[in-house]
């Protein structure tokens, strides 16, 4: 056993080594020190976009070890002129998604569980007056911040246009369509505040 987490840990390094190299020869790409990627996530960052990382950042894309299952690696996808995926220091995103068109922001010290999705686009307009052109459209966008220390759990779904607030906690499966104030938890389909802390 301690063989295989000796040999785990050695792949684990040399994919962090890889993905520092390969970021730090791309314009558009910049991480700090220390940053821990276990696994092979999924990084998509067009010309124009921006994808910072900050230091001591864990993108874990491995189910070992991890308390849950995670059913796909960490995938950071920027797609649109100028759009930005900033994550703060001493982060941990464990297999979830961040897609952004224009802004998605995530702050110091947070805990992103694994099976998130969060995404500041639509991905398509509802065009009911042209629903058979529907499948052409791309959407709209609205910024998405999380700011320092949230805690999203498992499965959550963070939707455009949507801030939640320092030190706030975000209960599994929840899908946060509005903004959710600090230090409070939060929870539901749309999430909604359950308790105030502080």
């Amino acid at each position: 056993m301690r063989f295989m987490r000796t040999f785990f840990k050695s792949i684990d390094f040399l994919l962090s080594l890889r993905f520092h190299i390969i970021f730090g020869l791309s314009g558009n790409i910049k991480t700090g020190k220390k940053l821990t990627i276990k696994g092979h996530p999924i990084i998509h960052i067009e010309p124009g976009c921006h994808l910072i990382i900050g230091t001591h950042v864990v993108l874990n894309s491995s189910n070992m070890g991890y308390h849950v299952n995670m059913f796909a690696p960490v995938k950071l996808f920027a797609d649109k002129a100028t759009a930005k995926i900033i994550i703060g220091d001493n982060t941990r995103i464990h297999g979830s998604a961040i897609h952004a068109y224009e802004l998605v922001e995530v702050g110091k010290n947070c805990l992103i569980a694994a099976n998130c999705q969060i995404m500041d686009c639509s991905g398509h307009d509802l065009s009911f007056e042209d629903v058979e052109n529907r499948i052409q459209t791309k959407g709209t966008s609205s910024p998405v911040v999380i700011e320092d220390n949230v805690w999203l759990g498992t499965g959550c779904v963070v939707l455009p246009g949507v801030r939640i607030g320092r030190g706030s906690v975000i209960a599994a499966n929840s899908v946060v369509t509005k903004s959710i104030p600090p230090m409070t938890l939060a929870g539901g389909n749309p999430a909604k505040v359950i308790r105030t802390f502080g």
